[in-house]
């Protein structure tokens, strides 16, 4: 491939990136936005699907056990229309390094006028 060519992923929606261990660092329009669309009060929500994170700059969603996302279900994730600001740009927006071992991304090279 040229340097300078311009790749982005498409999302296939294998739910590994939910699988990850980290935070799903929430803002506030996240939690109000999710809180909507699963028909419970934003304290409600930040009762049960948050938790500080380590660094106590914020909430995070919970996990399950077995250390999935709280709102994933099989492969998919259960508030896909409303999912957090940090999930919706997955994988283009904060790929790192290693990302391709576990993500099923779709990788596209894009024509000069699409990049």
């Amino acid at each position: 491939m040229r340097k300078g060519t311009k790749v982005k992923y498409v999302c296939m929606r294998c739910g590994n990136c939910c699988r990850w261990e980290g935070y799903v660092r929430l803002t506030s329009e996240d939690i109000d936005r999710i809180a909507e669309y699963l028909g419970v009060s934003r304290e409600a929500f930040v009762r049960e699907y948050t938790r500080m994170t380590s660094d106590r700059r914020g909430l995070s969603l919970t996990e399950k056990p077995n250390g999935d996302c709280i709102f994933l279900e099989g492969n998919t994730c259960i508030v896909h229309a409303v999912k957090p600001k940090q999930c919706t740009g997955f994988p283009n927006s904060w790929r790192f390094s290693g990302f391709r071992r576990d993500c099923s991304a779709k990788r596209i090279v894009l024509d000069a006028e699409e990049a």
